[in-house]
């Protein structure tokens, strides 16, 4: 676990939070699954502050949909993974055998435990130096409002569930100025709303106000 400490540019004053964080459920007994639940929060707590004090001009639904791509599984993963985060994980040797040191999930859910493990013993300061240096930039990762249908089903599919359906409601105007609304579900549950010039748009506008709802806390 030094070598860990020494990466994340953080000495544990308990190390015993960070074996916590990096023992995956497969052992039993305690795990890192309540870290992960605590640092999801703080991850969302940190980049938020960090988006609205350095995106000044962005609206809501840029800033919501900048922090789903820094939040989302793909991007916690790669972290976990430049941080040789499965290296570290403490985990039943079947499940190491079918590749779960490198299983995406799992390295998001390990990673948030981290954070969580870093928040418990040194406070938001903590969690938030390891964030600042080793989460990419915003720009680095910042994509068109058009990819919000991909960053739901990102966000969605962390808890390895369904994803999300789509459908055009209704349309209205002349055939050369129609707007469309179209709504997301899951499970058939409906998640929110859009509409746009196109079918396509109105889509997108349903996933980001959906986004919105479930990240925008």
């Amino acid at each position: 676990m030094q070598n860990l400490m020494n990466t994340l540019g953080y000495q544990f004053n308990n190390p015993a939070l960070l074996k916590r964080a990096l023992t995956h459920p497969s052992m039993g007994g305690e795990d890192n699954q309540r870290l992960e639940f605590l640092g999801d929060a703080v991850l969302q707590y940190i980049m938020s502050d960090i988006l609205y004090a350095t995106h000044p001009k962005d609206r809501e639904g840029s800033l919501t949909h900048l922090r789903a791509l820094l939040v989302c599984e793909a991007a916690l993963s790669q972290v976990a993974r430049s941080l040789h985060v499965g290296e570290a994980l403490i985990m039943d040797k079947g499940e190491a055998l079918t590749g779960g040191r490198d299983k995406p999930s799992v390295l998001c859910d390990a990673m948030e435990a981290i954070l969580a493990a870093a928040y418990l013993d040194g406070g938001l300061e903590a969690a938030r130096g390891i964030i600042q240096r080793h989460w990419p930039k915003p720009e680095e990762v910042h994509r068109p409002m058009q990819d919000s249908k991909g960053a739901l089903q990102e966000h969605l599919q962390k808890d390895g569930g369904d994803a999300p359906t789509y459908a055009i409601l209704a349309q209205d105007g002349p055939p050369h100025d129609r707007t469309f609304e179209a709504a997301v579900y899951r499970y058939g549950i409906e998640l929110a709303r859009g509409s746009g010039k196109t079918k396509k748009q109105a889509e997108q506008a349903a996933a980001l106000a959906a986004l919105e709802k479930l990240t925008g806390k």
